[in-house]
């Protein structure tokens, strides 16, 4: 493994939020003070209010060596403090604290008064600082000092993902991240301001709606949306701000100008939005982009842009031997899907942490096809072993996560869980509630994308649009067997102790989500320290036979619409990679693409 370079500060310089951008902001990434409060005895202590004694590079957590911490013991809470300097330039303007996200519960203050808490390790949140600023000097700057406790709990309900519950991770069980591991950030918006727009494509009508809140309604003012590609403005349109909290708009887009996004031609449109008032004076205006690309399912196919496009897709974890859960830098990310594409997988599953944005930003413009998932692994109600349980902020959580990501055409399925075991009984419990919520929810916010309820395991929701299965079988003629019941509509389904744990398939579109997972380590001993599904392979030929084995069993089946191979790197003692850990390449790349590349059956049906 390659040695951690500490990055220049500040370290994660790029804009966090590529599809959303205000030329007005300003990274706090760099050195922040820090202290662990080993039992969360702080606040009686006065850390709230005195300086720390260490130092921390966020956005780092104090677990990654990047951090400067390098701690890996559990912390029951951390706190953080630095100085903030505002522009004089953002004079008259709100000023937002954005945090790309922190684990796990996290209180901030500004210049001592409490500016607002947020429950949950894996999405982003922002507070309105402005009030608890002050006046400022007499050229308009302002100053104040920032504290945040972040909350990380070993016990008590809550979803970890795969961060050990032990002191040391095993099997497919990791390392922790405690507090910030995202972008810290200031935007400055002004007094009447735009939200967060949800961006629809429609293929079929050739057109984008656009739905774009703003924060308060003023009579006569208005929205306005361009669309552009290299050739200039492609369409306009605008409509009243003043009676709606949400103005809708649609963009027409002419035929002669129609692009579709795909793999292999990402195509992206410029999009800008403007909130004008009511004299046509432009009071906010935002930079963003959007992709023309429609998700459909017919019969137990999924269609990319009407067309079947197989999914070869790779379970991809974000973990960093030198970030843990922090990608060391904006090359790291695009490194990571160039080597999944190279390696012949057209997309992903985001695997156990809800993804930065810039990840999906990337992904958005190398036309990677992704699902979008929830830091979960593993709520299980059939024994007494309590490795996850829900709560209320799953649920809170997994909304923040759609609504933040709706737009990114990237994205084309949402799976909220993984791997959940309910026991079929004559009650229904609080993971049953759990599990129909955040499907619903799911539903809910987005009725363009298929929404699993679970991947694995026990399937809950009847109506669920897709089916899966995870079958880590390493004997090909074996696993051919388990699959081979999909054609007579009794595909492979996940049990527990033989028991069945799903509601009867109904004929959705189904796809074998985790497979493969080779143990592969030559230099490795089995054990706590090397770990993968089965038997190893005898030698690296025999893993790329099995794995062209495996591959062309779903490939051949022309009603599986794709699959998900385990997985794109190792990850610390989890050593079944298509590359090490460090991003090394310990496989023949190219061969593993070959075995990929020929036409899938759903492709060669439909003349692909």
């Amino acid at each position: 493994m390659t040695s951690p370079s500490r990055p220049s500060e500040p370290p994660r310089p790029e804009h966090p939020r590529p599809q959303w951008f205000r030329p007005d902001w300003q990274s706090l990434n760099g050195t922040w003070e820090f202290e662990i409060d080993w039992s969360d005895s702080g606040t009686e202590r006065g850390l709230r209010t005195r300086g720390l004694r260490d130092r921390i590079l966020v956005p780092f957590a104090p677990e990654a060596p990047l951090s400067g911490i390098d701690e890996q013991d559990f912390m029951e809470a951390v706190w953080y403090r630095r100085a903030i300097d505002v522009p004089a330039g953002w004079a008259g303007r709100r000023v937002l604290l954005h945090f790309g996200a922190c684990d796990y519960d996290t209180t901030v203050w500004v210049d001592d008064v409490e500016v607002g808490r947020h429950r949950g390790g894996f999405t982003s949140f922002t507070f309105d600082i402005t009030d608890a600023l002050g006046a400022g000097g007499p050229g308009g700057e302002r100053s104040a000092t920032v504290v945040v406790r972040a909350r990380d709990s070993r016990h008590g309900p809550k979803a970890r993902g795969k961060q050990s519950r032990d002191y040391a991770g095993h099997g497919a069980l990791y390392g922790r991240t405690t507090g910030i591991w995202q972008t810290v950030w200031l935007e400055a918006v002004p007094e009447v301001a735009l939200g967060l727009a949800r961006i629809t494509p429609d293929v079929a009508g050739s057109r984008f709606h656009l739905e774009v809140p703003v924060s308060d309604n003023r009579e006569g003012w208005s929205v306005e949306a361009v669309l552009s590609d290299g050739d200039g403005e492609v369409a306009r349109a605008s409509t009243a701000a003043g009676g709606d909290l949400a103005p809708r708009l649609v963009l027409d887009v002419p035929a002669a100008r129609r692009r579709l996004w795909g793999p292999g031609d990402p195509h992206l449109y410029g999009l800008s939005v403007r909130l004008l008032d009511a004299s046509g004076a432009v009071v906010d205006q935002i930079d963003s982009y959007a992709g023309l690309r429609s998700v459909a399912i017919r019969g137990t196919g999924v269609l990319i842009n009407g067309a079947p496009v197989f999914q070869r897709l790779v379970l991809d974890q974000g973990f960093y031997p030198d970030g843990v859960l922090t990608a060391p830098s904006d090359d790291a990310l695009v490194a990571d899907i160039q080597a999944s594409l190279a390696a012949g997988f057209n997309g992903a599953r985001l695997h156990q942490k809800v993804f930065e944005e810039r990840f999906l930003y990337h992904a958005d413009r190398l036309g990677y096809l992704v699902w979008g998932e929830f830091g979960d692994w593993g709520c299980n109600e059939a024994t007494a072993v309590d490795n996850q349980q829900p709560d209320a902020s799953y649920v809170t959580q997994w909304l923040e996560a759609l609504q933040r990501d709706y737009s990114h055409p990237s994205i084309v399925g949402w799976c909220p869980l993984n791997e959940t075991t309910q026991l079929t009984a004559d009650r229904v419990t609080v993971l049953d509630d759990v599990t129909r919520g955040m499907w619903l929810a799911a539903k809910a916010m987005d009725t363009t994308r298929p929404v699993l309820d679970t991947s694995g395991y026990s399937h809950r929701v009847p109506e669920a649009d897709i089916y899966d299965s995870h079958d880590y079988e390493q004997d090909p003629q074996r696993f051919a067997a388990d699959m081979a019941g999909l054609a007579d509509g009794h595909p492979y389904t996940n049990t527990s102790d033989g028991r069945p744990i799903s509601v009867p398939y109904r004929g959705q579109p189904y796809f074998c989500s985790e497979f493969g997972g080779i143990w592969w380590d030559p230099d490795g001993t089995p054990g706590r320290d090397s770990w993968g599904y089965g038997q190893a392979p005898a030698g690296e030929e025999e893993l790329y036979e099995r794995f062209a084995a495996l591959t062309g069993i779903l490939l051949d089946d022309p009603r599986m619409f794709g699959y998900c191979y385990t997985q794109l790197t190792d990850v610390y003692q989890e050593h079944n990679g298509i590359y090490r850990f460090d991003r090394s390449h310990k496989l023949d790349v190219e061969r593993i693409r070959r075995s990929q590349a020929r036409p899938a059956a759903i492709e060669r049906d439909a003349g692909g």
